[in-house]
């Protein structure tokens, strides 16, 4: 089933709520001032399925100047605008407001209707649908039907019906795909229910049982029931009207203006945006008070240019940041109406580029530069900022965007999520690292590498190890010896009396055979400085041609292996300290250490004052 949502937009008394009634039998005018009064105040809904897989959802919406942020409420989420203008009276104030407010909102089709028609004669009629045409020459308008109707007798409405079906069928409709986002606009309590808000669902899917977040507050809420004009559903999609049943929240805790949505995401209080002036609107000044409507919410906010010689001149467009009075959930691609504090009129519109860009440029040229990348390609922009390591979460709250949509690019998982990295970043810290290693191989060649826990220190201490480790991976050129990196074409070369040292450091260890010297003893005696000697005594451990047993005892590797084979010799046999002493023909100063290291290595087992050969 297609949804399409079909707007009001018109003057007060040019018979709106009427012809919604006429349509679709649904008298939308639900308040008792509404019917002592005999307007509009708040929205109205009805429904109208007008063919085999499309369904019409009607929102009607007051006239009357006063009542504007009403109307506003309920134009956010329409695709379709049925434009009234009464032939008695033809284009008044409220008829260019709202009409400017459908095109500020991004409408892309729609319907006129000429009511009244039955109290004229046909020349009135013919004038006003010229005048019509003269007003929306040049906008979304333009070429549309404009068809004069009659409430009261019944006559233009089937080409009404007809006009709106055929341009319904062509309209794009919201999308399914995208995350739940559900504006509120209206909540009340239901006998035997509890509370029920209502609204225009303007992205995604969702279901009975689904967990829903209410921003800006972060109330978490589950979705008890679902209504489509009047039936019980399991679930609802996208362009539909929908009624939602939740537990877990009071009614006194939700108002219109707030956001059903996925809890993904984070209210925000600062974005950056394109504003259209119109072109009767006043000039405005740099941080000008302004009404800012987007979805069903009104916030006060104050408006400055990107750009500080910018000017908000009538009919230009502008960058521009706005600082909230309140938190408010807006994504990328959101279109807003701007108000004026006083008088209180209709006087821009735009579309929301960033929501909670930083106050600064960071590595962009300006503030103004860091909104156009944003706006063409707003991942890459935020990984330029964060080219260390942004998480996925942050980037899908940031965009909007679903996990798939978001381009692969380099991607790391660590405990706290997925990370999105910036290959040019990382590129550049690739050769970053293969300079540092040649530079310290050629300070200390003697040395087998430089520490890797110093060398992430070094070159991102800011982002999570798990990047570091990506950056090792793919970076062929660095080779990783346990703790240590080097580069991987690096040999140690020694000098004549540093090999002849290393060979008579591994003699004295391996002719020791169990009862080794004092590693420094063995040290003095390899003719060369201590400094150098402590790095070939590194590089024979780390060849695992020795192997240190404690803090002060290193054995070589035969020496152990001969332990190793004795023991198997006698596994599953146990043995007290002196029974080794006796096996190995070591003193207990080396037969202690001895058994802890071959405990350590589960070669025994202790228990009790004995050992058992595993």
């Amino acid at each position: 089933m297609k949804n399409v949502i079909v707007g009001t937009a018109g003057h007060i008394d040019h018979g709106k709520s009427t012809l919604t009634r006429a349509l679709t039998g649904v008298d939308t005018d639900r308040l008792a001032e509404e019917k002592r009064r005999g307007i509009s105040i708040d929205l109205g809904f009805a429904h109208l399925p007008v063919a085999s897989g499309l369904s019409l959802g009607f929102v009607d919406v007051p006239g009357h100047e006063r009542f504007v942020k009403n109307m506003l409420a309920g134009a956010s989420g329409i695709d379709l605008a049925l434009l009234v203008v009464a032939a008695t009276e033809s284009i008044k104030p409220q008829t260019r407001e709202h009409f400017d407010i459908c095109r500020l909102l991004g409408i892309q089709a729609g319907v006129v209707a000429i009511t009244k028609s039955d109290l004229v004669d046909a020349d009135l009629v013919e004038l006003v649908k010229l005048e019509v045409a003269e007003l929306v020459a040049g906008s979304f308008l333009e070429g549309a039907p404009i068809i004069p109707v009659s409430a009261t007798t019944g006559a233009g409405l089937p080409e009404l019906r007809d006009a709106l079906t055929a341009v319904a069928e062509r309209v794009t409709t919201k999308s399914a795909d995208a995350w739940f986002r559900l504006p509120v606009d209206r909540v009340f309590t239901m006998k035997g229910h509890g509370t029920v808000v209502t609204g225009t669902l303007m992205s995604g899917q969702v279901r009975v049982e689904d967990e829903v977040r209410v921003y800006p507050e972060g109330l978490t809420a589950r979705v008890r029931g679902i209504q489509k004009h009047g039936q019980a559903a399991r679930q609802a999609s996208a362009g539909q009207r929908v009624a939602l049943n939740l537990a877990g929240v009071e009614k006194e805790q939700l108002r219109r203006g707030q956001v059903l949505a996925a809890p993904v995401f984070a209210a925000v209080t600062r974005l950056d945006a394109r504003l259209k002036l119109l072109p009767g609107a006043k000039p405005l000044k740099r941080g000008a008070p302004v009404h800012f409507h987007a979805g069903t919410a009104e916030v006060e906010a104050s408006v400055i240019p990107l750009d500080a010689r910018t000017k908000l001149e009538p009919g230009t467009e502008a960058l521009v940041r706005f600082e909230l009075q309140e938190p408010t959930l807006l994504l990328p691609g959101d279109r807003f109406i701007v108000r004026l504090f006083s008088p209180v009129v209709t006087i821009g519109g735009g579309t929301v580029i960033d929501v909670a860009p930083p106050r600064r440029a960071g590595p962009f040229a300006s503030r103004e530069a860091r909104a156009e990348a944003f706006a063409g390609d707003p991942v890459g922009a935020l990984l330029q900022e964060s080219p260390g390591g942004l998480l996925l979460s942050k980037v899908i709250a940031r965009t909007g965007r679903q996990a798939a949509q978001v381009p692969a690019g380099q991607r790391v998982k660590d405990t706290a999520g997925t990370w999105l990295l910036h290959p040019p970043w990382m590129a550049a810290k690739s050769a970053e690292l293969q300079a540092l290693l040649k530079d310290f191989h050629a300070k200390q060649p003697l040395q087998p590498g430089w520490p890797k826990e110093e060398a992430r220190v070094r070159l991102m201490a800011q982002s999570p190890p798990a990047v570091f480790e990506a950056l090792l991976a793919e970076t062929k050129a660095v080779t990783s010896d346990g703790d240590l990196l080097r580069l991987t074409a690096h040999r140690m070369v020694l000098q004549e009396d540093e090999s002849a040292a290393l060979a008579k450091m591994e003699a004295l260890f391996a002719d020791a055979g169990l009862a080794v010297p004092a590693t420094a003893e063995v040290l003095a005696q390899s003719g060369i400085d201590p400094t150098r000697a402590k790095t070939l005594l590194q590089a024979l451990l780390r060849d695992r041609k020795l192997v240190r047993i404690n803090l002060e005892l290193v054995y070589h590797a035969t020496a152990l292996a001969q332990v190793q084979a004795l023991l198997q010799q006698r596994r599953g046999q146990r043995f007290t300290v002196g029974d080794f002493k006796d096996w190995t023909g070591v003193s207990r100063k080396y037969a202690i250490p001895l058994l802890e290291f071959l405990d350590r290595q589960r070669l025994t087992r202790r228990d009790g004052d004995q050992r058992v050969i595993a």
